[in-house]
């Protein structure tokens, strides 16, 4: 059976990774001459660090292995490689920022397990009736409110059927036929066609848009903000990333919506013809608000406001005593899974809101890429390879701040079109923040839009799940998702650029 390119690719990466590592162990000099034009000795820990960051960044990017698996290298080779002992490696697989994520991933399962996230979907529906335009903005903002706290992979593996559905109840009014027996979607009619691709990819690009709006939203932003935090003592709270990714999202979202449907897909259809009635009967299906939902939409809600008002309840004191001086984003969020463990949904048969079977189903592959992440950024950091990076980048000291900002944003953008954009990220920091000094640029400048960018690739089944999910359909084709993706991967250029300016540097100052 012959191997997929993906697959050769994959082989020839497994053996590359190390023979990498090995040569470029050996070629690296043991001193090097820095942006002062001192002579500085590059220790045998930050050269073979610089080794290990290509062995690892090499499988990511082939996906030799299971990214996971690559993530997992730290904890065997750095004691052995003399970059950091077991305990330190060890340590950032335990880090808050993972079980920010994790308390957020029980969350988000309670919400999809008592289908909280698709009443929200359906009562979007319900507010912006069935005229095409409104469907597409109706489900993308669904969408992306959705995946700001549910992974965006299960966000779209949420609306792609709903937004199938009234796939096909246009398709049947409209012919007499839905999608199975049609086979797909009719090219032929040309107004019906733009709707179902704009609808379908509107759900893929909300997904990751949404994921921009909140920490939990995407593993990156978790990546960025422990990395900040490890490197420069620079804490970026949950209220604070919502100061930039609310933005962010509110700013592109619309802007993707208008593309999708005006200038890409545009459709001239009037309202579906029993579209209100499909709506109307399962939202009728749904029902009053069960217990569980109940529970879980307060959890939700208390813990939304703790995560805003953190800041403030850290600062409260009594009698000269600050009795919450210790709450954090990652505390709270654990809080929430075990109030959603705790509280009954039925006292009678012994069923909370959550159990342990659901929280089976956690992403623990995420958790443990997490980890690998920080690992590699702490030893760059603890052992000098932000100093040589920076060294090796003295050549583009020149170049205008906008221009390198705007090549890095680029760059980032298109590079997550083919690789994990979590490992991208992970691999990516630590030169960055020794690359941002260099070109003259407050670190929080260059880190933040870049790990924004790594989240908004649009062309390429592989570069998102949700992308994948809306490709797996069969119903969107290559050259759609590739031509309509490129519009949005430079749009969201555009957008990220932009607000850097006018978000990210006055949010966090110029000096981050």
């Amino acid at each position: 059976m012959a191997l997929t390119l993906q697959q050769r690719v994959g082989r020839a990466g497994l053996i590359l990774g190390p023979v990498l590592a090995l040569a470029l162990h050996f070629a690296l000099p043991e001193t090097f001459t820095n942006a002062q034009g001192q002579v500085v000795a590059f220790s045998l820990a930050g050269r073979a660090t610089l080794a290990m960051m290509a062995w690892m960044a090499t499988w990511w990017m082939t996906e030799a292995v299971d990214i996971e698996v690559t993530a997992l290298l730290p904890i065997a080779a750095f004691p052995l490689a003399g970059i950091m002992p077991l305990a330190r490696t060890t340590a950032n697989y335990g880090a808050d920022v993972i079980f920010l994520f994790l308390g957020g991933f029980v969350l988000a399962l309670a919400i999809q397990r008592w289908g909280l996230d698709r009443r929200i979907a359906f009562a979007t529906l319900k507010l912006v009736g069935t005229r095409p335009k409104a469907i597409v903005g109706g489900t993308m903002a669904a969408t992306a409110f959705v995946s700001m706290w549910v992974s965006n992979t299960a966000t779209a593996a949420m609306m792609v059927p709903i937004v199938l559905s009234v796939i096909d109840v246009a398709l049947r009014r409209r012919t007499g036929r839905g999608l199975a027996e049609h086979g797909g979607i009719p090219l032929e009619d040309r107004d019906l066609s733009n709707f179902a691709f704009s609808a379908l990819l509107g759900v893929a690009y909300a997904a990751s848009i949404g994921g921009l709006g909140t920490i939990i939203g995407s593993p990156p932003n978790g990546i960025l903000v422990r990395f900040v935090e490890q490197s420069a003592g620079i804490r970026i709270g949950f209220l604070e990333w919502m100061a930039i990714g609310v933005p962010m999202m509110l700013a592109f979202l619309p802007l993707a919506w208008f593309l999708n449907t005006t200038l890409l897909f545009p459709s001239r259809m009037g309202e579906i013809e029993g579209g209100r009635e499909y709506v109307r009967d399962e939202w009728a299906k749904l029902g009053a608000l069960n217990a569980g939902e109940r529970v879980t939409l307060g959890v939700f809600a208390v813990t939304v406001v703790l995560w805003m008002s953190s800041p403030l309840l850290k600062d409260w004191s009594v009698g000269g005593m600050r009795p919450l001086a210790g709450l954090s984003d990652a505390g709270i969020a654990i809080l929430a899974a075990i109030a959603l463990f705790l509280l009954p949904v039925d006292r009678a048969q012994g069923i909370r809101a959550m159990d342990w079977a659901t929280a089976q189903k956690l992403p623990w592959g995420v958790l443990i890429l997490f980890g690998g992440g920080l690992a590699l950024a702490a030893a760059t950091e603890a052992n000098g390879v932000p100093q040589y990076i920076g060294a090796l980048a003295a050549d583009f000291a020149g170049w205008p701040v906008w221009a390198a900002l705007l090549a890095i944003i680029t760059i980032m953008v298109f590079m997550s079109e083919l690789t994990s954009n979590t490992a991208q990220v992970a691999t990516m920091l630590p030169i960055l923040a020794a690359l941002a000094p260099v070109l003259g640029l407050p670190a929080g400048m260059l880190l933040v839009p870049a790990t924004i960018a790594a989240s908004c690739a649009f062309m390429m089944p592989v570069g998102t799940p949700p992308n994948a999910i809306v490709f797996g359909t069969g119903l969107v084709r290559m050259p759609q998702m590739i031509r309509a993706g490129l519009w949005l991967n430079l749009t969201g250029i555009l957008v990220i650029f932009v607000l850097t300016y006018l978000v990210v540097v006055p949010t966090l100052g110029a000096g981050r």
